[in-house]
């Protein structure tokens, strides 16, 4: 069911060589245009999904370093250093 039209401008060689390509796969450039807009809708919500993951886990090591739960980067480095140490 197809509700809509995109028209957009492109350079000739670029639609030449894309209608070539689609024809190459026996497939209509329309259906491979949406199988590419539907992977970049996808790429970009699996995008925003990370972004707030990370901000997420940002937040929260943030609360936790001001609430003094957290170890600074001389610790952690100090704690690796004797375990590498250990295993050497």
């Amino acid at each position: 069911m197809k509700a809509a039209v995109f028209t957009m401008k492109l350079e000739p060689d670029l639609r030449a060589e894309f209608m070539a390509a689609a024809e190459a796969s026996h497939r209509p450039a329309s259906q491979v245009v949406r199988e590419f807009m539907r992977a970049f809708v996808q790429q970009q919500q699996a995008q925003r999904e990370h972004d707030a993951f990370l901000a997420r886990k940002v937040e929260v090591a943030r609360t936790s370093m001001q609430a003094g739960l957290g170890r600074s980067n001389e610790e952690v480095e100090a704690a690796f250093a004797a375990r590498r140490a250990a295993y050497s």
